[in-house]
């Protein structure tokens, strides 16, 4: 499974100029190989995007989007990991969904498919990430 985060499904919603192909490709790539999923905290994270909740979940089940909660585990491991992110002087407050993001594919085993802001690579080593690159 892949778990896919909101910065590769944002790029495609929002049509990011630069990443919305790659992120696109990049998913298509991800779908043909296992099944895709999403946590609440990437469901929270592209709902502003859709006029109601029965719009996301047809775009959900149109590209084939499963919704997986985060475990209790993977919530402790983010704020261990969030923890030691701001012990090496972290600043940034927002950054806790993507930790919840990170923790949670590793707590389950599954890949990511995400754009790494740094914290993914630094922080969950052990994730196989897959990255979309701009052209």
């Amino acid at each position: 499974m892949i778990l896919v985060d909101s910065s590769v499904l944002l790029d495609i919603l929002l049509d990011d100029p630069r990443f919305a192909a790659p992120s696109e490709t990049a998913l298509r790539q991800a779908r043909a190989a296992t099944g895709l999923v999403i946590c609440e905290t990437v469901m929270a994270e592209i709902r502003p995007v859709f006029a109601d909740d029965s719009e996301l979940e047809q775009f959900c089940d149109d590209i084939s989007l499963e919704y997986h909660a985060c475990p209790k585990e993977a919530a402790m491991l983010a704020g261990a990991l969030y923890a030691q992110y701001l012990s090496n002087k972290g600043r940034a407050r927002r950054v806790v969904p993507d930790f919840l993001i990170g923790a949670h594919a590793m707590a389950c085993g599954y890949s990511l498919l995400a754009r790494d802001r740094g914290y993914y690579r630094e922080y969950f080593r052990s994730i196989d990430l897959i990255e979309p690159k701009p052209r």
